[in-house]
């Protein structure tokens, strides 16, 4: 559950009492009498929102305010006065306040006030909610709240415990491969020593090996004069992750495999025989299987690469995570570009929620990285994302489709229950027909590993 925090700043104990009780339900308070002694408070635990008097005694109001939001920008500060003098105003809202109010006090005017504050921080205060929950020191950013992404997310926690097992990590494209191994990197016993990442499809094939293993100076035509180190010495005791592996040469896959076999290369030019140890991540989005028939990639350099495998789930194979990936990068974009976005709408979340993701995450990000920029906020719209809502079809009657499907009864139905319900059926029906065997159980339901294992310990199938 989100929590704010106000701090009360005013020299009128009834006014301080007053607004503390009506408050104290639905927010943490405290209160104080002077400026000083609030700043001090703030400078060791800072709040979201400050009621701020003007006419404190010593430091006055608009001082506080001047000093508070020096110390922090994204404190909301909304001012209270005795009177409604435009000038003073002026002067606070310049200085960042968010608004004002005017004694008497009158707390429903007051609530809204403080509620419509809150809410332009309400998103970002989600996002880091959901930070807080996946997240540990040291470990990077993997917003998910579907079984599929819990269940690779807890996977690789345990994969990672050994500091030299190669890890193989398979998914198409855009589904966050790199952010995967990077969390490998961060739960494992290296984590303060170098991640280093090459994408292997984006360097010309004749240079991918001396970015790999370095090279001694006068090596090629152009080589540096002092020769230079390869992203294997620079991942020394820590990991190296090739991206897109499956775009190496035959030429590099064979070295490769003497390193990951022997721990030893040669740099490019060079007769000295190196030692480095450093676990290797590896990722494609390519069938290697059908490569190995082609003869296009080592079936020896595959087996030594995929000793443990990781199947990062398609976005569309988890649903559950779009609007808390959509809430996290509306929040990031809306810090790149100045904008005060609270939220999404409701017919915004349908259309996300039903859209056909074939660029999986990154496409999701790009997305609203375009809706942020174009958009008005405060909340983003099915306008702003350009996407087409999905149409809607006139509810009949299976004998009227021939679908087989039961018709829609006139009171209506609970979805989810029913959804649920044939989904439990069909886990079971699988793992009937598989013999209990989880692996063949999921692709009879055209699912990976992962998501099945999670769908079927929440149905506690057995």
């Amino acid at each position: 559950m989100i929590t704010y925090s106000i701090y009360i700043v005013d020299d009128e104990q009834i006014i301080r009492d007053g607004v503390t009780m009506a408050l104290e339900d639905d927010y943490q308070v405290k209160a104080f009498s002077d400026a000083e002694t609030s700043i001090a408070e703030i400078e060791k635990k800072p709040p979201d929102l400050v009621l701020l008097d003007i006419g404190l005694p010593g430091m006055n109001g608009i001082d506080a305010l001047r000093h508070i939001k020096n110390l922090y920008p994204d404190i909301l500060i909304i001012m209270i006065t005795a009177y409604e003098d435009i000038d003073t105003v002026i002067s606070a809202m310049k200085l960042g306040a968010y608004d004002y109010v005017v004694k008497p006090l009158h707390m429903d005017g007051l609530e809204v006030t403080i509620g419509n504050a809150l809410d332009t921080i309400r998103l970002r205060k989600e996002v880091q909610a959901l930070q807080e929950r996946h997240l540990k020191e040291h470990i990077p950013c993997f917003i998910g709240e579907s079984y599929a992404i819990q269940d690779v997310m807890e996977f690789i926690k345990m994969v990672a415990k050994s500091p030299d097992t190669p890890i193989l990590i398979m998914g198409e494209t855009g589904t966050g491969k790199e952010l995967i191994a990077s969390a490998i990197h961060y739960n494992s016993p290296n984590f303060k020593a170098p991640f280093a990442t090459v994408n292997c499809a984006a360097i010309p094939k004749d240079l991918i090996e001396s970015e790999l293993f370095g090279y001694e100076k006068g090596a090629f035509s152009g080589a540096g004069v002092s020769g230079k180190k390869g992203l294997i010495e620079e991942a020394a005791n820590g990991t190296l992750f090739l991206d897109e592996v499956g775009d190496l040469s035959l030429e590099a896959q064979a070295k490769l495999l003497r390193f990951l076999e022997l721990g030893e290369f040669y740099r490019v030019g060079g007769t000295k025989k190196l030692h480095i140890e450093t676990r290797v991540i590896s990722a494609t989005n390519k069938d290697i299987d059908k490569m190995i028939q082609q003869g296009h990639f080592r079936k020896d350099l595959y087996f030594r690469l995929g000793v443990i495998k990781v199947q990062v789930p398609a976005l569309n194979e988890r649903p559950d995570d779009i609007v808390p990936l959509t809430k996290f990068f509306i929040q990031e974009f809306s810090q790149k570009f100045g904008k005060k976005f609270t939220g999404i709408s409701p017919q915004a979340e349908t259309v996300l929620l039903t859209h056909n993701w074939t660029g999986h995450v990154r496409e999701l990000k790009n997305l609203i990285e375009g809706a942020v920029l174009i958009g008005k906020g405060p909340e983003l719209t099915v306008k702003d994302l350009g996407l087409e809502p999905q149409k809607q079809r006139d509810t009949v009657s299976s004998e009227e489709t021939g679908s087989g499907f039961p018709a829609l009864p006139p009171e209506g139905m609970n979805l989810s229950e029913q959804l649920q319900n044939l989904e439990r059926h069909y886990i079971e029906e699988a793992l009937k027909i598989a013999k209990g065997n989880e692996s063949k159980a999921a692709k009879l339901l055209n699912m990976n590993h992962h998501t099945f294992r999670y769908r079927r310990k929440k149905f506690q199938t057995k």
